[in-house]
């Protein structure tokens, strides 16, 4: 199933992941607790000029069921972005249950604004921001592009979900078909530490999916994998941001075996079969969004 409402860049090679760059730092913040972040390709964005500099940078969050996970499990998806010539600030949110909703979105929210006003320093003149995420860090995106769209700042290029959880039911049939007659689901056990109460599954910054108002969201990018867990919850949200009127990509890749899962490994960044089809996804998306002039407040 694939749906475009863009146009597609020109294809080109992919370019091998590179693990130059990769420093771990930490993102001072004006009213919170100082976070761990690793930056990867921000080297490569040194004393870079004219189109070259124009690098996409993106803030990226890991995945972990909202209750695990740290900046290890986020290389993978980190890599692939940086071969797709992007620049990424990876960041260690806060976990659930010690810290439930909205925990992690008011941090990763100060630490979209701190990105943008670094924006040039990290990947040069003219750096179009991103949001991408994975399974848990999927929603995280997801939620933000909500926040900043309703704040009318930072103004985003675009926004990237890879297998994102979005369904707190976790009812839907591709979940059901991956966990089988397991009487547990680690999705419904990280959805239950998330929320602090039943009333949060209708917020939606914590339930991006269910949201009620979609439009003058930055274009979003969708993948998952043929078994994901998450793909019919994924695509029904490409679907409905896309009869909101957001140019949307949504694919589901036949050689991703084993998302999001998978997504954790860093081998996967250079040796998945998948690694070529989705570094050319994350290129094509960079090639056919721009930074955009910032949003109005919603009326």
């Amino acid at each position: 199933m694939s749906t475009r409402s863009m146009p597609s860049a020109k294809e080109q090679p992919a370019i091998a992941s590179n693990q130059a760059g990769e420093s771990d730092i930490t993102i001072l913040l004006p009213k919170r607790e100082p976070v761990s972040a690793r930056t990867y390709g921000v080297s490569n964005a040194k004393g870079v000029r004219g189109a070259e500099a124009e690098r996409p940078l993106v803030l990226h969050f890991h995945g972990g069921n909202f209750a695990s996970g740290d900046l290890d499990d986020g290389r993978c998806v980190a890599r692939m972005l940086v071969s797709a010539g992007a620049t990424v600030v990876s960041m260690a949110y806060p976990l659930a249950p010690l810290h439930p909703f909205p925990d992690a979105i008011e941090v990763g929210y100060e630490a979209l604004e701190w990105l943008y006003k670094q924006r040039t320093k990290l990947a040069g003149k003219g750096a179009r921001v991103y949001l991408a995420g994975e399974e848990a860090g999927g929603n995280l995106a997801a939620s933000l592009a909500l926040i900043a769209r309703d704040r009318a700042h930072p103004p985003l290029a675009g926004q990237i979900l890879l297998s994102p959880m979005l369904d707190p039911c976790a009812g839907t049939a591709s979940l059901r078909k991956a966990t089988g007659d397991a009487t547990d689901c680690k999705y419904s056990e990280g959805w239950q530490q998330y929320l602090r109460c039943p009333r949060d599954a209708e917020h939606p910054y914590a339930v991006p999916g269910s949201s009620r108002r979609l439009a003058d969201l930055a274009p979003t990018l969708v993948l998952v994998g043929q078994d994901d867990p998450m793909r019919d919850e994924a695509l029904l949200y490409a679907k409905r941001l896309e009869g909101a009127g957001i140019p949307v990509r949504s694919e589901v890749l036949g050689a991703a075996q084993g998302w999001p899962e998978a997504l954790t490994d860093p081998a996967t960044a250079s040796e998945c079969p998948c690694a070529i089809a989705v570094a050319k996804q994350f290129r094509d998306f960079f090639a056919v969004t721009r930074a955009p002039s910032a949003p109005q407040p919603p009326h």
